[in-house]
């Protein structure tokens, strides 16, 4: 009789595979940010994002490397990229693809499907808020169920599967509000800074010559998987999992344990979905430091790009100027974290 235990990994071949992963994920990391200078920050959510599975949405002025970033990551990580760049007149059908008549042997012609730019494994929605609501929706079915529904007919899209938006915050005219369930479907909102004087020296010196950085493949697609499962199986206290929760509870403006600041600002608080958000991003933000476990410093990593997009302003607090993101550091404050 044979040793069914002897194909079996060892505990060994598991933290070597392990320090493999972190090695590859560290030297992306590197490369990314190699080629999109000065932003490390944005760097690194894009990554934690990944890890987790999650969506981007990527806001910031033109010209700031919003495109290069996602282009950047689809060649480290060897991911197949789509892209899409949304304009008023673009349709639902020009993302998820339709049916055409298309030729046969011995001439006649059938449905055939043929399929859009979604079904790559890292899709860039480039100014995603230019397309009208009904073609933003196209994507919700997409970043929640990884399937595909046209003419009746449920395709999968490729694993792993990405979505990463890009929106322009500081113009309006001909652009429609993302719907709240959507927002809510990306698992961080990152912004990107404008850099500061010698960072971009630094950018124009190296994109102005006759050389263009490009970030060599660091990882395979399956090799993100695996980090995905890694991920999920990473420990993390119930007392930080309660601060968590509490944090999110506090957000809601009809909960008796909300403050008078929440009461008086705030429309909507945090979804529950951005409770899982929170903790499955810091279990992410854990790995890349390199801890086994999750720790205080990496929910206020992750609680910004998390949370920033899920809680919403009423009239007053828009009025009043409310900062979302140092009320967010408050209520985190006053849990002790």
């Amino acid at each position: 009789m044979t040793d069914s235990t002897a194909a079996l990994p060892t505990p060994a071949a598991h933290l070597n595979r392990l320090d493999a992963l972190l090695a590859a994920l560290h030297r992306a990391r590197e490369a990314t940010s190699a080629v999109v200078v000065g932003q490390e920050r944005v760097v690194d959510q894009v990554l934690v994002a990944l890890l987790s599975g999650g969506h981007v949405l990527l806001e910031g002025a033109p010209g700031m490397g919003k495109t290069l970033l996602v282009r950047t990551i689809a060649d480290a990580f060897g991911l197949d990229l789509g892209r899409v760049q949304f304009t008023p007149d673009l349709m639902p059908a020009d993302i998820t693809g339709t049916l055409v008549l298309a030729p046969q042997e011995g001439g006649a012609a059938a449905l055939t499907f043929m399929p859009g730019p979604i079904f790559a494994q890292l899709l860039l929605a480039d100014e995603v808020n230019r397309a009208t609501p009904k073609t933003q929706s196209a994507l919700l079915e997409a970043m929640q169920e990884g399937t595909v529904t046209v003419a009746g007919t449920v395709r999968a899209l490729p694993r792993p599967f990405f979505v990463l938006a890009t929106q322009n915050p500081i113009e309006q005219e001909g652009t429609y509000l993302l719907p709240e369930a959507q927002m809510d479907r990306f698992f961080f909102r990152v912004d990107v800074p404008f850099p500061d004087a010698g960072t971009l020296e630094r950018i124009v010196a190296q994109t102005t010559g006759l050389r263009q950085e490009r970030a060599p493949q660091c990882l395979t697609p399956a090799d993100l998987l695996e980090a995905q499962q890694i991920v999920r199986a990473m420990p993390v206290s119930p007392d930080v999992v309660q601060a968590v929760s509490r944090v999110v509870v506090s957000t809601q403006p009809t909960r008796p344990e909300s403050g008078a600041e929440v009461r008086r600002y705030v429309r909507f608080g945090v979804s529950p979905r951005g409770a899982q958000t929170l903790v499955l991003a810091a279990k992410a933000q854990a790995l890349l430091t390199g801890r086994a476990h999750v720790a205080p410093e990496d929910i206020r990593a992750v609680l910004l790009p998390a949370l920033r997009h899920r809680l919403q302003l009423n009239f007053e607090g828009v009025a009043d100027g409310i900062d979302r993101d140092a009320l967010l550091l408050k209520l985190l404050d006053a849990q002790g974290l």
